[in-house]
C-alpha cells in the first residue's frame, strides 16, 4: 500500500531514479493505493541526461509493493520494494525498458498495462 509522501523506486529507464508520491488518483479522500493504481509524483533523484529531470511532476503506475496483495485463487504476492513505471499523459510508458518483475494484475489495465507487461523482464 502506497500513501502520500511515499518514496518509490523507478523501475524503468526514463531517467528518474526515485520519486515521491503527492497525490493518489481516484477520489478526494483516498488514503492508499496498490498495484495497478495511478499516482502523481515528484522526481526526487534523476540521472544527468535522462528524459525526466529532478523536480518534474509525473504520473506513474505502481508495479510492485512491499504490502502483499491477495489474488482470487488465494495466493499472496509481495515484492522486496515499492516501484513505479512513469507514464505520459496519453498513458504510454516514458521509458523503453522495465526493470525487475511486475505483478500479473498490471495486464488488466488495458493498453497501458499490456505495454508495461510486454516491456517487463518478468511477470509474476
Amino acid at each position: 500500500m502506497v500513501q502520500n509522501e511515499t518514496n518509490l523506486k523507478v523501475a524503468d529507464n526514463s531517467g528518474a531514479k526515485s520519486v515521491r508520491v503527492f497525490r493518489l488518483i481516484g477520489g478526494s479522500v483516498r488514503k492508499s493505493s496498490s498495484i495497478g493504481d495511478i499516482v502523481m509524483c515528484a522526481v526526487k533523484d534523476a540521472i544527468p541526461n535522462g528524459t525526466v529531470k529532478k523536480g518534474d511532476v509525473v504520473k506513474g503506475i505502481i508495479v510492485r509493493t512491499k504490502k502483499e496483495i491477495i489474488r482470487k485463487d488465494g495466493a499472496n504476492i509481495r515484492f522486496d520494494d515499492n516501484a513505479i513505471v512513469l507514464i505520459k499523459k496519453d498513458g504510454t510508458p516514458i521509458g523503453t525498458r522495465v526493470f525487475g518483475p511486475v505483478a500479473r494484475e498490471i495486464r488488466e489495465l488495458g493498453d497501458t498495462g499490456l505495454k508495461i507487461a510486454s516491456l517487463a523482464v518478468e511477470v509474476l
